[in-house]
């Protein structure tokens, strides 16, 4: 009887070990491992659910690395690491009306100087790209524009800023501005908010407010800066089939004075209750979304790219789609010369 209540016993205690809930201890892939010197990169895993709505595995965190160091002169400096075509200089934009701005050449310039067009990218990739992917990416060019563009001014919350860019890139603005922001902040620790979006934006970084004005009037941008005061226009009764830079503030001082006294015009999103301002990424979504269904009522549709542009805006994003696309491109660059090396 005895061994018989030794052996329920110890029956019992094996149950229980084997139901005790046990730690599960954090998978490796979400570390992040910096060695000196080196660049950090995220792993995959940090864009788990970017990765499982898209299919983009890659997970680099390229923004972090433009946000966090602020540019040396200009944003021109950084946006390289995002942006793969080569792109037009602002005063080789020719202007005029029913012009719009557009930034990219139909040049990628490939391993050993090799440029190719926009079609020969398009050629070498498409078979390395799903069939459903494709299209969405064409889906996403037909719909985008240059016509309106978002600046966000002092931006230091970088939650706010991830959102900016998810509804931009959710409604078709292709182009985005960001002036001064914080190299103490990190992005990396809000990226699940954009949910990638970023990848598919122009972001151009700006020290001052008034080099990056100045830089999108020579594009042809008239800057609406969002303000409440008694001469705001309300954003209803605006035409927003013009080129036009909406500029939010930042989260505690709102639109700087620089801002206010170098725009076109100030606008405001009428408010009914007992608080005076938005959200700022609340801000930026609501402008970005009347902007869009006013050019809907007005013209017929959002996207407004030329077939060329389209094509060419397509083979971004075709560049864009994995760090892989980039480098058989230039593997087709380098069979390329070396064919035509061996012609002569």
């Amino acid at each position: 009887m005895a061994s018989r209540t030794l052996s329920v016993s110890s029956l019992a205690s094996a149950f229980a070990s084997i139901h005790r809930p046990r730690p599960i201890p954090p998978p490796p892939s979400i570390r992040l491992h910096v060695a000196p010197g080196s660049r950090i990169r995220a792993s995959p895993l940090s864009t788990a659910a970017a990765a499982a709505n898209d299919g983009d595995a890659d997970g680099v965190d390229t923004v972090e690395q433009i946000l966090v160091t602020r540019p040396a002169s200009s944003g021109r400096g950084r946006i390289d690491r995002l942006m793969k075509l080569q792109r037009r200089a602002d005063g080789d934009f020719p202007g005029g009306a029913g012009r719009r701005w557009f930034p990219y050449l139909d040049v990628f310039r490939a391993a050993g100087g090799v440029e190719l067009t926009s079609r020969e990218v398009l050629e070498v990739l498409e078979p390395h790209i799903l069939e459903a992917r494709r299209e969405r990416i064409r889906r996403a060019v037909e719909n985008r524009s240059y016509s309106v563009c978002l600046v966000v001014e002092g931006l230091s919350d970088f939650g706010n800023v991830s959102a900016a860019f998810r509804s931009a890139d959710a409604l078709g603005v292709q182009s985005v501005h960001v002036i001064s922001c914080d190299n103490n902040k990190r992005y990396r620790d809000n990226r699940h908010v954009s949910m990638g979006a970023e990848k598919w934006l122009d972001i151009e970084l700006w020290n001052s407010t008034a080099e990056c004005f100045d830089a999108l009037r020579r594009r042809g941008y008239r800057i609406a800066t969002t303000c409440l005061g008694n001469d705001s226009v309300c954003v209803y009764g605006m035409d927003w089939s013009h080129p036009t830079a909406i500029v939010v503030g930042n989260e505690l001082m709102g639109i700087s004075d620089d801002a206010l006294r170098l725009s076109d015009l100030h606008c405001s999103v009428p408010m009914k209750g007992m608080v005076d301002s938005f959200n700022v990424s609340v801000a930026a979504g609501i402008l970005m979304h009347h902007a869009v269904c006013d050019r809907v009522s007005r013209l017929g549709h959002h996207g407004d790219l030329l077939p060329e542009e389209s094509r060419i805006l397509l083979a971004e994003f075709y560049l864009r789609h994995r760090e892989s696309t980039a480098g058989i491109v230039h593997e087709y660059a380098k069979r390329k010369a070396g064919n035509f090396m061996a012609k002569l």
